[in-house]
C-alpha cells in the first residue's frame, strides 16, 4: 500500500470524522501530502552514495478561507504530514538533519483553491558538524510558486536557502544484478519489486499527477527478461518508444508517454 493511501486512510479515522468534514471541498489533505512528497524530491541534496538528504522544516503556504478552516485542526494535520514525509523518506532512502515539522501559514496573495509549499533544512547541532566535514555536491536553487489544486506547489525554499532539485540516485544493487529505476519530470523511482504501478491514483505505486493519466494507466514488470510496460485498461492508452501499443518490451533509455506525461525507463548493472 502506498505512503498517501496510508495517510488517507489514517486521516479518515481521525476526530470522530472531523476531517472528512473540514476537506469536503476546497484543497484536499492528500494534495498537501503530494506536495510534500515532490517537494522532498524536488530539492533532494546528494551526500554521497549511501545518504541523500531532503528539507526537514516545511511550510504550507493557503488561502485565506482554506487557512480559516484548517486553522483549529493544524497541530493535528501537521503531525499527520509529518509522519507521512517520514513514511515517505523511509520507502525512498531519504535522510534528515533535523526533526521533521509541516506548519500552516495563511497566504493574502492566494486564491481558494490554490496553496504553495516551501522548504528549508534546518540541521541539529550533530548534523551541522557533519555538513562542514561533507558538504553537498552542486547546490542550486529553485523558487516557489503557487500551483492549482491537484498540481501541488514547487517550493523552492527560504530567502538565502539554495534548495537544489537534484534527483536522488538509486541504491546500487548488489555485484552481478541489474539497477532498475524509471525518471520522471527528472526524479527517479527506483522500481525494487517485479513490478511497478503507474497512474493518478494515490493507489499506485508512482502517482503521477496529469488529467490525462488513469488512475491505474500502465505496469512495469521486471520479472521478465526484457523488461515490459503493459496498458492496464486506460483512457488515453501508451505509447512506447514513439509506437502506440498495449504491451511492449523495454530497453535502457526506453521512452513511455502517458497523457502528456514522458516516462525513461532505465535499467544498469549494480
Amino acid at each position: 500500500m502506498g505512503v498517501l493511501k496510508r495517510f488517507e486512510q489514517r486521516l479518515e479515522g481521525l476526530v470522530n470524522g472531523t476531517f472528512a468534514k473540514v476537506f469536503k471541498s476546497e484543497v484536499q489533505p492528500v494534495e498537501i501530502a503530494g506536495a510534500l512528497q515532490r517537494e522532498c524530491d524536488n530539492n533532494a541534496t546528494i551526500w554521497n552514495r549511501e545518504r541523500t538528504v531532503v528539507p526537514n522544516d516545511f511550510i504550507v503556504e493557503l488561502s485565506a478561507p482554506d487557512y480559516e478552516r484548517l486553522a483549529p485542526y493544524s497541530g493535528q494535520l501537521g503531525e499527520e504530514l509529518a509522519g507521512m514525509v517520514r513514511d515517505y523518506a523511509t520507502q525512498q532512502r531519504y535522510s534528515f538533519m533535523g526533526p521533521i515539522k509541516v506548519h500552516l501559514e495563511k497566504a493574502d496573495d492566494l486564491d481558494t483553491g490554490l496553496y504553495r509549499v516551501r522548504s528549508r533544512t534546518l540541521a541539529s547541532s550533530q548534523s551541522q558538524h557533519q555538513q562542514q566535514q561533507s558538504p553537498p555536491r552542486r547546490p542550486s536553487s529553485a523558487p516557489a510558486a503557487a500551483a492549482p489544486r491537484g498540481v501541488g506547489g514547487v517550493g523552492g525554499g527560504y530567502p538565502g536557502y539554495d534548495a537544489p532539485p537534484m534527483p536522488p540516485a538509486p541504491p546500487r544493487a548488489p555485484a552481478g544484478q541489474q539497477r532498475r529505476w524509471v525518471e520522471i519530470n527528472g526524479v527517479r523511482h527506483q522500481i525494487s519489486r517485479n513490478s511497478l504501478v503507474l497512474g493518478r491514483s494515490t493507489e499506485a505505486d508512482v502517482r503521477i499527477d496529469d488529467p490525462g493519466v488513469s488512475r491505474r494507466h500502465c505496469e512495469i514488470r521486471v520479472d521478465v527478461s526484457p523488461a515490459t510496460v503493459q496498458d492496464l485498461g486506460s483512457t488515453n492508452g501508451i505509447v512506447v518508444d514513439g509506437q502506440h501499443t498495449l504491451r511492449a518490451t523495454l530497453r535502457d533509455g526506453s521512452r513511455i508517454v502517458v497523457g502528456s506525461t514522458t516516462i525513461i525507463f532505465r535499467q544498469a548493472e549494480g
